[in-house]
This record gives structure tokens, sequence and C-alpha cells, in this order.
């Protein structure tokens, strides 16, 4: 692979969600809660959530097919397929693999899942961008997509009234113009802080082996440790990728971080001293979509005004493992 620093292009963006809602109020008849509990320490009132057959493969192809059509490109005119998901329906085969077969794509293209939990869109995007700068790859599909709905304990009141589900998906592409839409970019990880937030994969061994224990059921997360440990890390973060950008905070014209709680959300904002219009937030309605939150709460905000084309955002993302991540991206006019 030769460094060729090809520029890269974001070319479209689309979204997908179900139309299930359940609100906060909903959720009192599962255990004991209220509308302004969940509300004051969340920023929620409702989620989305999949129903009968549905499930993340299915939102993620009709977030790619959107994301195509906002492209302007065939889906035979891709060559990569990159998904990210901590909650897809099936171990294998991969949901990258279903959204090549489901796009009715001719060539045998590589197709392959990432699991960063909600930092999935912004990893899925550096790994993008290093294919599209070597020239390997001309034309990538990203597709987040998470049903965590099916994964988390409904009895559990501290993790079931966060989660709720979505899609969205990227395509990118080598920029013609010699401009790349993607001004900075940077993912880490601290597997120290592992224990923060898990969900064990219930398999079991074979009795000749060992007595076969079950495990906790559904996604497990201690929530205060994982806002300490994100509201010390992620401002200061999403600060130094600015300032090592060669920008200044003022420089950038949206926020649009990954939705998972108003709390968090206003420590990065407050660190950055941006205004309440700079800042893309719609917690309050889809609740945290893991991977899935960048691109909906960017495509949806386009598509009502609250974002205009032809600017510059900050994306940034964390979850398990713990991850984290952000990009300085151009907001081209089209994508969304």
């Amino acid at each position: 692979m030769t460094n060729k620093n090809i520029p890269l292009r974001i070319a479209g963006v689309g979204y997908s969600l179900p139309e299930t809602v359940i609100t906060n109020d909903d959720l009192t008849k599962l255990y004991e809660t209220s509308d302004e509990w969940i509300y004051t320490r969340t920023g929620i009132k409702e989620r989305r959530v999949v129903s009968g057959e549905q499930n993340a493969i299915d939102l993620g192809f009709e977030a790619a097919q959107k994301a195509l059509d906002r492209a302007k490109i065939n889906p035979d005119e891709i060559e990569l397929i990159i998904a990210a998901s901590s909650a897809p329906p099936d171990l294998y085969p991969a949901i990258a693999c279903h959204i090549h077969q489901r796009l009715g794509i001719k060539e045998q293209i590589p197709a392959f899942d990432i699991t960063a939990a909600c930092s999935g869109l912004i990893y899925a995007l550096s790994i993008a961008k290093a294919y599209i700068n070597s020239g390997m790859y001309k034309k990538i599909l990203l597709v987040a997509t998470d049903n965590n709905s099916r994964l988390v304990n409904w009895e559990d009141r501290g993790t079931s009234i966060l989660f709720g589900d979505g899609a969205g998906a990227m395509v990118v592409t080598e920029a013609e113009d010699g401009i790349d839409d993607i001004i900075a970019i940077d993912i880490k990880a601290d597997g120290n802080y592992g224990n923060l937030i898990e969900l064990s994969f219930d398999g079991k061994n074979c009795p000749l082996v060992e007595q076969y224990e079950e495990k906790p059921k559904g996604i497990r997360m201690n929530g205060r440790g994982v806002y300490t440990f994100v509201a010390k890390i992620l401002p200061h973060y999403v600060e130094n990728l600015i300032t090592n950008a060669g920008l200044k905070a003022e420089d950038i014209d949206y926020l649009i971080p990954h939705q998972a709680n108003i709390r968090i959300i206003q420590a990065v904002q407050e660190r950055l001293g941006y205004s309440d219009e700079k800042v893309v937030t719609n917690i309050k309605y889809y609740g945290n979509t893991s991977a899935a939150s960048i691109p909906i709460a960017l495509a949806e905000s386009v598509e009502k005004g609250n974002v205009k084309l032809g600017t510059t955002a900050v994306l940034c993302g964390f979850g398990a493992g713990m991850t984290w991540g952000g990009a300085i991206v151009r907001l081209r006019e089209g994508i969304c």
C-alpha cells in the first residue's frame, strides 16, 4: 500500500429510524420511574425501537440507500463496505455482507464489520480515510446501525432508559477537486476501563469440559463511572483535536456529538464556549442510538435546517472499550 495521500470527500449521508416510539411515561409500566426522573438525568423523553422482524440490518440497508441516493452513486460503484455495530442481529454473516447482498451489488467486493461501540462511525471513517488516502479504494460505504433494544435488560432501569435503535450511513469517495473533507481525525481507546460498559456473549461450553454457568443478561453499565471518565476526557480531547488541526474553537461552525447523555454534551459545549445553536442534539427524541447517533444527528439536522451546509463541524463519539474519537469535517452542499 503506497501513501499517495489522496483527499476524501463525504459524498452522501442518510439515516433510518424504526416507527415504534417508547416514551418515558411508557416505561413507568415496567418499573418505578417517571418522565421527570429520566429527563433530568439524561435529556431523553422518548426513543425508537425495532419491532416484529425488523432489525439493525433492515435499518442499515435503508440508511445506506438514502446515503447512496444523496451521493448520486450506484451501489455497483461501491468498492468496500464497512459496518459499525455493537448490537448485530447475528455474529455472522457480518452486517456489511448483508448490506452487500441487499443492495444487489454484483462485484465481490470486501465487506466487514467493526466493533467500537458508540465510537463506531468515527472509527469506520478513520479506516475509510486511510484506504482512500492510500489509493486502494475510491468509493466506500459506511453503515452504523444498532438495535440495542434487543440487548438491554428491560428490568434494569439504569440502562434500559438510555437506548434507542437507529442507523446512519455515509458514502465517502476520492475528492476529485483535491480538497479533503476530513480536516482532522483521531481515534483512541483505553482497555483499562473496559468494565464500565459490558455486554457478555452467553455461549455454552461442551458439558464434558465444564458445567454451564449462566451469565448476567443484557448491557451492564457503571453509569457514574462512565460519566466521570467521559466528562474528564472528552472536553479536553475535542479542544486538542481542534488546536492540533491549527484551528480555534470559533473556526468550527457546529459540534455534532454522540448522543449519550445531555450532561456530557453540555460539558463539551461549555469547554468550547459554544452557544446552543452550534451544538446538535436529538437525544430528547431518540435516546442513545450508539454508533448511529452521529450520522442520524447530522442528516436530520440538515433536513430540518438547523445545520447549514458549506460549513465545518466537529464529530465526536465515545463508547464501550472505552473507545473515543473525533473528526473535523467539511459539510459540502448536497451531502444530505
